[in-house]
């Protein structure tokens, strides 16, 4: 599947300067565009424009073309060189831009809604590589072992090609059933495995949430769907309806998240904003510009948020980061962010094609680009592993183990609690369990807040 870091929104679309005689239609709800302002009247004697093509470029385009034509051990047709231009251009731009035919537009439209055929897994083109940006939830890919930061080697014994990485993003989908090898390199690793693993029906639920203990939840977020603010606002009432009391604090984790649309990350940050910016996007042209700012209600009233990162922290899920930390309102703990600060617009040609271009970068409340450099957490936490004792502790002898101790008055009416009823997965996550004792810290520092209706 391609690459899912796409950040769409609706702009207003500028008029996008004629490459051909008949050019392409305007796209209708485009989100951004990247191109020439009004068209300027043509002067008797014209300045040089210094932006202009170089007329040996052209001739090298066209002398490179007709020697392929002429000399290409196959006979390849028109259209194939054309579109292998297409591509390339696109592709020399950024990691983000390319043309898109009619599976790369279904694909995009079912990142929205979270149902498709594959393996679950979001990947993109890195140095020529085949990059794992992170696994969804509960996937074929997360239940096989497959981690953000890993490079795909072979698909079913076929070598990655550096120059044919649509066609292997491709091989990834296929029949719910199906079964594919992957040959994998983990980060941090220098011998390949093989991952065997089956196709299914990839059905994202973006929300999933939670009670870690009484007062204290846990709400994950996978990636950014048009539902997923409303999915929110549903479990965090029913989360608070299982309580039965206001909630303490909540952590909010976004470790492997991808992204998705701008328009949920930005429900998602005001969900917990009473005021503030959200994120700012700038480009070249003037209806780029745009600030999104949060308005009234928390959903937590002010209760203690710590928002969970990591490398696969990606695009909308870091302005979600960004937006908290710039605000004050969440403790980030974790790892670096992944560091993807652009905007991409889908740009339609036709009903069955389109360009995926970047066109504007997006800034945090405080005006920091996060373009490569990523989000740094507040709190840094190494990428380790809970892992149970080969051994039990000796026990801790207290003063009520003590022969002829004096009796207190409250002796025994507190039972100790037991290991095995914390959460289980507080208990196997290194991280969630600190974002936990870091969560309890601050409600202890915090006054409740009045519940408010509505």
């Amino acid at each position: 599947m391609s690459m899912r870091l796409l950040v769409p929104f609706l702009f207003a679309l500028a008029a996008l300067p004629a490459l051909a005689a008949d050019p392409p239609p305007a796209a209708a709800g485009a989100d951004t565009a990247e191109g020439a302002g009004a068209p300027v009247a043509a002067s008797a004697t014209p300045a040089k424009d210094k932006d202009a093509v170089d007329l040996a470029d052209v001739r090298a385009f066209t002398a490179v073309y007709s020697l392929v034509k002429q000399a290409y051990v196959d006979k390849v047709d028109d259209r194939r060189l054309m579109q292998a231009a297409i591509h390339g251009m696109l592709a020399g731009l950024d990691p983000h831009s390319e043309y898109l035919g009619k599976e790369q537009l279904e694909d995009l439209n079912e990142d929205t809604t979270g149902a498709y055929n594959g393996l679950g897994i979001e990947v993109m083109q890195v140095d020529g590589t085949l990059r794992v940006v992170a696994p969804i939830d509960d996937s074929p890919a997360e239940r096989a072992g497959i981690r953000a930061g890993d490079t795909i080697v072979r698909i079913n014994g076929k070598p990655v090609q550096s120059d044919d990485l649509d066609d292997a993003v491709a091989m990834l989908r296929g029949k719910p059933g199906s079964e594919i090898t992957l040959n994998v390199l983990h980060e941090k690793q220098s011998v390949p495995v093989d991952i065997t693993m089956k196709r299914d029906v990839i059905r994202v639920a973006s929300v999933r949430a939670r009670l870690l203990e009484p007062g204290y939840a846990y709400v994950r977020v996978s990636q950014f769907q048009a539902d997923t603010g409303a999915q929110l606002r549903k479990r965090l009432e029913r989360l608070q309806a299982d309580n039965k009391a206001p909630l303490r604090g909540a952590v909010l984790d976004l470790r492997s998240n991808p992204g998705g649309l701008l328009t949920s990350a930005v429900e998602i940050s005001d969900a917990f904003l009473d005021s503030g910016v959200i994120v700012t996007t700038r480009g070249r042209l003037k209806e780029a510009d745009l600030s999104f700012r949060a308005t009234p209600g928390d959903l937590l009233n002010g209760a203690p948020l710590v928002v969970l990162i990591d490398n696969g922290t990606a695009s909308a899920a870091e302005i979600v980061a960004g937006a908290l930390k710039d605000n004050h309102r969440a403790l980030l703990m974790g790892r670096r962010s992944f560091g993807k600060g652009s905007v991409q617009t889908v740009l339609p040609l036709d009903a069955d094609h389109a360009v995926k271009l970047t066109t504007a970068r997006y800034y945090t409340p405080s005006g920091t680009s996060i373009q490569a450099a990523g989000i740094q957490p507040d709190i840094a936490l190494a990428d380790l592993a809970l892992a149970p004792r080969e051994n039990e502790p000796t026990p801790i002898v207290g003063e009520r183990d003590l022969r002829n101790h004096l009796k207190g008055t409250d002796e025994g009416a507190a039972a100790d609690v037991a290991p095995g009823s914390a959460d289980r997965g507080v208990q196997q996550d290194y991280a969630l369990n600190e974002a936990l004792n870091a969560l309890k810290a601050l409600a202890l520092r915090s006054k409740p807040a009045p519940a408010h209706n509505g």
